[in-house]
C-alpha cells in the first residue's frame, strides 16, 4: 500500500494537531483547577454538579431571607420591648394611685404622666422598620397601624402575616398585627389607658378603688398579649439558628461533593502533562523526519 505525500503530511498534521489540544487541555485544567471545563468532557459529572450547583444557589438564598426575617424579628422584639416597659410603669402608676393619702392634684398629677405614656404607646404602636414599613399593620405596610379618632384609637391595618421562605419546607411568619398585639385577648390597651386618665382626672371620682382594679385587670391582659407576642418571636428566632446551622452543614457538603465531581487531581494532571509533552515532542521529531524521507536520499 503506498500513501502519498500529501496524505502523509494530513495524517501527520492531524495527529499533531490531536496532541497540541491534549496538551492544551491538560494545561488549561490546571491553570483553572478543574477536571471538568466542558460539559462533554463529563456528561454525568456535569449534570450531578449543575444539580448541586442550583441546591447550592436555593440554600444561599434562604440564608439570606433568614438574615431578613432574623433582621424583621429581631425590631418587632425590640419594639415590644419597650412596650412591655411602658406598660409595667403605667401599671405602677395604677396601684400609687390607689393610696389613700394622695390628693386629687396628686392624681391629677399621675394622669399627665400618663398622658404622655399613651402618646409613647402609640408611637411604639406605630414603629417603622428600617426600610419605612409599619411593623404592625399586617399587609398595609405603608399605612400607620393606629390612628387617634375622636372615639378612641382605631386599627388601620389588616389581620395579615408577612411571610418569608426561610428553608425548602418553611415558611415563617415574620410580623405581628397591631390588633392581636394591641387590642386583643378581650382589651383594648389604649382604651385602657383613656379610661384611667380620666379617672385619675375626675376629682373625688366615685368607685376610684374599682376603677382602679378594673385598670390593672386590663393591664394585665393587655401585657399578657404583648409578652405572647414577644414568645412567639423569640420562638422564631431560635428555630431561624436552628436552620442557619443546618443551612450552613448543607452548603459545606454542597462544596465537598461539587469538589469531588469538578477539581482537578494535581498529581495526576501534572503527570498526564509531561507525559503528552514528551509525546508530542516525539511525534514532532518523527514527523519532520518522515516528512525528509526521499528516494533522492538513497541515490
Amino acid at each position: 500500500m503506498r500513501i502519498s505525500t500529501q496524505n502523509l503530511f494530513k495524517m501527520g498534521g492531524a495527529r499533531l494537531s490531536d496532541l497540541q489540544g491534549e496538551l492544551a487541555r491538560t494545561q488549561l485544567q490546571i491553570s483553572s483547577g478543574r477536571r471538568i471545563l466542558v460539559p462533554s468532557d463529563d456528561p454525568a459529572g456535569s449534570a450531578r454538579a449543575l444539580d448541586i450547583t442550583q441546591s447550592q444557589s436555593m440554600n444561599t438564598q434562604f440564608g439570606v431571607n433568614r438574615q431578613s426575617a432574623t433582621n424583621a424579628l429581631s425590631e418587632t422584639e425590640g419594639v415590644l420591648s419597650s412596650v412591655t416597659s411602658l406598660l409595667l410603669d403605667v401599671k405602677t402608676a395604677t396601684i400609687a394611685a390607689g393610696n389613700g393619702a394622695l390628693t386629687d392634684s396628686d392624681r391629677g398629677f399621675l394622669a399627665t404622666e400618663l398622658r404622655g405614656r399613651f402618646d409613647e404607646l402609640l408611637g411604639l404602636a406605630n414603629a417603622r422598620d428600617a426600610l419605612g414599613n409599619y411593623l404592625f399593620s399586617g399587609f398595609q405596610t405603608a399605612t400607620p397601624a393606629f390612628v387617634q379618632t375622636a372615639g378612641g384609637v382605631q386599627y388601620q391595618g389588616d389581620q395579615g402575616q408577612r411571610l418569608v421562605r426561610v428553608d425548602t419546607a418553611r415558611e415563617m411568619a415574620i410580623s405581628q398585627t397591631g390588633k392581636s398585639v394591641f387590642q386583643g385577648n378581650g382589651q383594648d390597651v389604649f382604651r385602657t389607658i383613656s379610661d384611667l386618665i380620666v379617672l385619675l382626672e375626675t376629682p373625688g371620682a366615685p368607685g376610684l378603688t374599682a376603677g382602679l382594679a378594673t385598670a390593672n385587670s386590663r393591664l394585665e391582659l393587655a401585657l399578657d398579649s404583648v409578652l405572647a407576642a414577644r414568645a412567639q418571636g423569640g420562638a422564631r428566632l431560635r428555630e431561624l439558628d436552628a436552620l442557619d446551622d443546618a443551612g450552613g452543614d448543607r452548603n459545606l457538603q454542597y462544596s465537598s461533593a461539587l469538589s469531588d465531581l469538578q477539581d482537578l487531581d494535581y498529581a495526576k494532571a501534572l503527570t498526564q502533562l509531561t507525559q503528552q509533552q514528551t509525546t508530542l515532542e516525539a511525534a514532532q521529531r518523527s514527523f519532520v523526519t518522515v516528512s525528509r524521507l526521499s528516494l533522492f536520499n538513497y541515490l
